[in-house]
């Protein structure tokens, strides 16, 4: 991995977790939640589509299909996990 790639790499991870933001609300502190799970999000699904194999849309060095697709995955998680339920629905 090559350091441009790597920032190449983190700064799609951080338009992703901005994008993702953008799109569901909230405030700087769920900003700043889904950048840093996107960021390991896209990595993880980086080094998992090194391991096994799985290449779509390679830029370079970078797996990027699989490791938007991580990005993704890791911010839908996260999302559904800072949902906050009403009181009323806990009863």
């Amino acid at each position: 991995m090559t350091y441009p790639a790597f920032l190449f790499g983190s700064l799609i991870s951080w338009l992703l977790g901005t994008f993702f933001h953008f799109l569901v609300g909230g405030d700087l502190k769920k900003l700043l939640l889904y950048i840093i799970i996107s960021w390991l999000g896209f990595w993880i699904g980086h080094t998992i589509a090194g391991q096994f194999g799985w290449f779509f849309l390679e830029f370079g060095v970078i797996h990027l299909g699989p490791a938007i697709l991580g990005a993704i995955a890791f911010l839908w998680i996260a999302y559904q996990l800072s949902l906050e339920i009403p009181e009323s629905k806990i009863r």
